[in-house]
């Protein structure tokens, strides 16, 4: 069963891959699938026997040769160095895969987007580095993971490390980033697609088995393995591999704009290309060490000012909406006291007005307003933490409310911005207000007690006031 999801994946399915790397596949897996030694029939008609070749295994260079400055950012999907994302990008590229990484030699697209997308979001990366090392894989899923490694560009910077290869759909991927860099011995390209069909209609004759395909449609059997592939098929093949070389090259100039044109693409003739062959030919941008290039690239993110955040204020925390507008009243009163002053200097004759000696006041108002402040690194840094002690402030302040039986919503507190000082204040006064409800009660007469007698002033008020009474 798992040799024929292999097959399914291997054969009659377009494939960003390069040659000699199928020809590996099937030197490798061929015997196992097709239950025989495996030839080559090339386009004129040659044979010829394929060797046998295994991928190097690799371990992550970038940020295992980073081990000090390493860290594991929360639960994010991929190691972060200083600020900077390391995704590996892998082994066989296929589509449908539900992992995040390179397992049993393969990498997900799926695993891919998700860590791209995690990358955007996540607010302490601030660059991507795609560490790649794949001969390519499938055109399913490529396609749309190069539009979403292109779009991270327009927030963060995104290099590629070639490390060594990045053929076909690796260099799909490769090429959506700012700049790819590459060893001397780095190699790069294959922008074209391939398409292997798998002839078994001999070997079936000299095994004596016939299979025959009973079908609805005369093209639902095209391309199946129990017969010579017709010429019609072949060409119908020929014609989608067409159509997919263009959309890779199209590809490939969106994410190399300015540096390799869709023709330019075209004309490589899905040829490779090696270290400084492959910067002359602009498909990349510089051979160097990985390690120095990645350095270059730590060196160019640290100076990258962050995205523009609002003034940090006291306790990181937004001003509350009663502070602020008692803040607003505040300062439109100071506005109505300077303004009667001014009237009174000109009804007085203009007596407050400055000497010639001396320069002008500057206006009260402009100097009562300060200006604001930039958030430093070192501010944008501590954010985190002081959102962290703002909170954890606030949980405390409502949790001594509520021993003191006044109920406080601390995650709507958080939810509008209400400082830990507002907040208290707000307590206080709940709490006042219940203790003055506590000492003032009303209550109607008692029964049992005896009523007090009339006051005699009230008495003898009443008898004046009586009908015929002296006057």
């Amino acid at each position: 069963m798992l040799h024929a999801r292999i097959a399914a994946r291997a054969f009659n399915t377009p494939l960003l891959v390069e040659p000699t790397k199928a020809m590996a596949f099937l030197s490798g897996l061929g015997p196992r699938i097709l239950g025989r030694r495996v030839e080559m029939t090339d386009l004129d008609g040659g044979v010829d026997v394929l060797g046998t070749a295994h991928p190097p295994a690799r371990a992550s260079i970038l940020a295992g040769g980073l081990a000090e400055s390493y860290r594991q950012h929360g639960d994010a999907p991929y190691p972060v160095v200083d600020g900077i994302a390391v995704i590996e990008i892998a082994g066989v590229l296929i589509h449908r895969g539900g992992w995040i990484g390179k397992s049993s030699g393969q990498t997900s697209y799926e695993g891919i987007t998700a860590q791209i997308e995690a990358a955007a979001s996540d607010p302490a990366v601030r660059g991507v580095a795609l560490e790649i090392d794949s001969f390519g894989g499938e055109v399913a899923g490529v396609f749309d993971l190069a539009d979403r490694i292109r779009a991270i560009r327009r927030d963060k910077p995104v290099w590629a490390f070639v490390a060594e290869h990045a053929f076909s759909a690796g260099y799909a991927l490769a090429s959506q980033a700012d700049r790819i860099l590459l060893p001397r011995t780095g190699a790069l390209g294959s922008i074209g697609v391939v398409v292997m069909h798998a002839d078994l209609s001999g070997h079936l004759d000299q095994e004596g088995v016939r299979v025959t395909l009973i079908h609805a449609g005369s093209h639902k059997v095209d391309g199946n393995p129990y017969e010579p592939l017709p010429a019609d098929v072949r060409d119908d093949i020929q014609r989608e591999i067409d159509v997919l070389r263009f959309l890779f090259t199209e590809t490939v100039a969106a994410g190399r704009a300015g540096r390799l044109s869709q023709e330019a693409a075209l004309a490589t003739d899905a040829a490779t290309y090696r270290g400084v062959d492959a910067v002359a030919a602009g498909l990349a941008d510089e051979v160097t060490d990985l390690a120095r290039g990645f350095a270059a690239f730590q060196q160019l993110v640290a100076r990258t000012p962050p995205p523009a955040l609002a003034p940090i204020r006291r306790a990181s925390l937004p001003q509350p909406r009663q502070e602020a507008r008692m803040a607003t009243d505040h300062d439109h009163d100071e506005t109505s006291h300077e303004a009667e002053d001014e009237d009174e200097q000109r009804d007085t004759g203009g007596d407050a007005a400055p000497a010639p000696d001396e320069a002008p006041a500057a206006p009260p108002a402009a100097a009562a307003t300060p200006a604001p402040a930039a958030a430093s690194p070192d501010n944008l840094a501590d954010l985190p933490l002081q959102l962290r002690e703002a909170a954890a402030e606030i949980a405390e302040i409502a949790a001594q409310a509520s021993r003191l039986g006044i109920a406080i919503d601390a995650a709507q507190a958080l939810r509008e911005g209400t400082t830990p000082e507002a907040l208290r204040r707000l307590v206080l006064e709940r709490a006042s207000a219940a203790a003055d409800a506590r000492d003032i009660v009303a209550a109607p007469p008692s029964p049992v007690l005896p009523r007090a007698k009339e006051s005699p002033i009230v008495a003898a008020a009443k008898r004046a006031a009586a009908p015929g009474a002296r006057s």
